[in-house]
C-alpha cells in the first residue's frame, strides 16, 4: 500500500502563503493526486486534483486562482502553492491518491479513496 507524507504547514498571516508537500512512497505517475481539507467540526472536503495523464487541474472554486496544484513524478511529490491564505481556510490539509490509475480526473472528487497520508495543520491568523 503506497504511503502519503504531507508537510509545509504551520501558522500564517491572513494574506500570507504556504506551500504543501506530499511525498508518496511509490511512483504516482499514474495516478491523479488530489488535495483535501478538514477544518475543526466540518467534513473533508476537495481542493484540488493534479491529472496523472498531462498535468491538467481541476480546483474547487473557493480556492481557485488562490491555490496551485502542482506534481513531480520524478520524485514522486505533489505541491500545493497557497497564496491569500485567509482564515477560513484553516484546516488539516490532506494528500490524496486516486483509487485506481489512468482514471478521468475531473470525477476524482466523487470517488471514495483510500490512500490518505496522515495530514498536516495550517492556521491562519486574522
Amino acid at each position: 500500500q503506497m504511503q502519503l507524507e504531507e508537510s509545509g504547514g504551520g501558522l500564517v498571516q491572513a494574506g500570507g502563503s504556504l506551500r504543501l508537500s506530499c511525498a508518496a512512497s511509490g511512483s504516482i505517475s499514474n495516478y491523479n493526486m488530489g488535495w483535501y481539507r478538514q477544518a475543526r467540526g466540518k467534513e473533508r472536503e476537495f481542493l484540488a486534483v493534479v491529472a496523472w495523464e498531462n498535468g491538467s487541474t481541476y480546483y474547487q472554486d473557493s480556492v481557485k486562482g488562490r491555490f496551485t496544484i502542482s506534481r513531480d513524478n520524478a520524485k514522486n511529490m505533489v505541491y500545493l502553492q497557497m497564496n491569500s491564505l485567509k482564515p477560513e481556510d484553516t484546516a488539516v490539509y490532506y494528500c490524496a491518491r486516486d483509487v485506481r490509475p489512468y482514471s478521468d480526473y475531473r470525477t476524482m472528487p466523487s470517488r471514495f479513496l483510500d490512500v490518505w497520508g496522515q495530514g498536516t495543520p495550517v492556521t491562519v491568523s486574522s
